[in-house]
C-alpha cells in the first residue's frame, strides 16, 4: 500500500487535481508509488489487462494514467510492446544527479539568506522526527518525510524558477531517491547529513550548507550505483564474467 504522504507529492507532481476522471487520477497514483517505492521494478511489465481488473474499468482509463506517467519519465511505452516500467541507463541517472546536486546547492545557499528562525525551527523539527524514523528503520516513511522537507525547503526560498526545474526532476529522481535508501546504513548516514545541514542553517553558513547538501547528493548517487551493481550482479548468469566498472 501507499505511503499515507505519497498521494500528496504525487497528487501535486502530476496535477491530479486537474484530471476530468477521477479513475485515471487513481490509477496513476498506485502505479506511480508502486514504482517510486519499489513494489514495480525498473523494466517489469505493466499489464493493462490486469490493471483494469483491479480497478473494475475498462483499458482506456488504464491507458490514459500510464500515457500520464510516461511523460514523467517513470513508464515507458513503445508501439507493439506492453508499457513497462522506465528503466533509465546509469549514464541517465548520474546526469541527473549532477544536475540536482547543483540545484540543491543553490536551494541550500539561499535556504540560508531567506529563511526565518521560525521556519529554520520548524525545519530542525521535521528533522527531528526523520531521526525517530530512522531509528525505526521505517524506510518509506522517512523517505516520505525527507521528500516533504525538501519540499517546505523551497517554499521557504520562494523562488519559482528554481521550484519549477526542481519539480521537473522530482518524479524520475523519487525512485532512485527511495532506492538509495534501502542499502544498509543508508538511513543512519542521511539523517546525520540532515542534522549537519539544519546547524548550518542555523548558523547561517551558506557556503557550508551548499557544500554539504552536495557532499549528501553524491553519497546518494553512490548508494544507487552499488545497489544497482548489486542486483546485476544477483541476476547475472552464472560463470558470465564481470566487466569493469565505468568511471
Amino acid at each position: 500500500m501507499p505511503h499515507q504522504d505519497t498521494p500528496l507529492v504525487l497528487e501535486r507532481l502530476l496535477r491530479l487535481r486537474d484530471r476530468r476522471e477521477p479513475l485515471v487520477a487513481q490509477i496513476a497514483e498506485w502505479v506511480g508509488s508502486g514504482i517510486i517505492e519499489g513494489r514495480l521494478q525498473p523494466g517489469q511489465d505493466l499489464n493493462s489487462v490486469e490493471l483494469s481488473n483491479r480497478f473494475e474499468t475498462s483499458r482506456t482509463p488504464v491507458r490514459e494514467a500510464l500515457m500520464l506517467l510516461e511523460q514523467e519519465g517513470l513508464v515507458e511505452m513503445k508501439a507493439r510492446r506492453r508499457p513497462r516500467v522506465a528503466s533509465p541507463s546509469l549514464q541517465d541517472i548520474r546526469d541527473i544527479y549532477q544536475v540536482r546536486r547543483q540545484l540543491l546547492a543553490m536551494l541550500a545557499g539561499l535556504l540560508v539568506e531567506r529563511a526565518t528562525e521560525d521556519e529554520l525551527t520548524e525545519l530542525r523539527g521535521r528533522v527531528e522526527s526523520m531521526r525517530d524514523l530512522a531509528d525505526k528503520e521505517d524506510v518509506d516513511a522517512y523517505f516520505w518525510s525527507h521528500v516533504q522537507l525538501q519540499e517546505r525547503m523551497t517554499e521557504i526560498v520562494g523562488n519559482t524558477t528554481l521550484k519549477q526545474i526542481l519539480d521537473s526532476l522530482a518524479l524520475r529522481t523519487l525512485m532512485l531517491r527511495h532506492l538509495s535508501l534501502t542499502r544498509t546504513g543508508r538511513l543512519a548516514y542521511s539523517v546525520d547529513d540532515q542534522e549537519r545541514l539544519i546547524q548550518a542553517y542555523e548558523e547561517r553558513d551558506g557556503e557550508l550548507a551548499s557544500a554539504l547538501i552536495a557532499g549528501a547528493t553524491v553519497r546518494a548517487l553512490r548508494a544507487v550505483e552499488e545497489q544497482l551493481e548489486q542486483d546485476t550482479a544477483r541476476t547475472r548468469p552464472p560463470g558470465r564474467a564481470k566487466r569493469g566498472r565505468t568511471s
